[in-house]
């Protein structure tokens, strides 16, 4: 990393980005979301498991496409959501997420905001899935 990257973002986020955690495909997902944002190009896709009986996720992956911000908080998505229940994971926000990383820079923000939404519309997809 360059020592501009090192001035702008925090360790947790030179960690994640140096170390994503949970990055990769999954096969056969229970939820499966991709979300984008057209304007800085951050292309996510969360992948995640789900334990029926405990209506926890037991597993979550990600695979991103995007600035070292969009692979931090993809990582920490994963890593804050792994053994949640639905609903706690549903509760993951993007300052939360933010927060997390030790701080964004604010033209970074939409990286959190992806990854939130991300995980939100994986949850979705699931419960839609289980219910069809």
């Amino acid at each position: 990393m360059s020592k501009l990257f090192d001035a702008l973002y925090s360790k947790d986020v030179i960690k994640h980005v140096r170390s994503p955690k949970n990055m990769g495909e999954m096969s056969n997902p229970d939820g499966v979301a991709t979300v984008g944002n057209p304007v800085c190009g951050d292309v996510m896709r969360l992948y995640i498991k789900v334990d029926p009986k405990k209506d926890t996720i037991k597993d979550i992956k990600f695979q991103t496409l995007g600035c070292g911000a969009a692979i931090a908080t993809s990582s920490i998505i994963t890593t804050l959501a792994k053994g949640k229940t639905l609903e706690e994971a549903e509760k993951i926000t993007d300052e939360g997420l933010a927060q997390a990383l030790g701080g964004l820079p604010k033209v970074k923000m939409h990286c959190s905001v992806l990854a939130a939404d991300g995980l939100k519309k994986a949850i979705q997809d699931y419960r839609l899935k289980k219910s069809a």
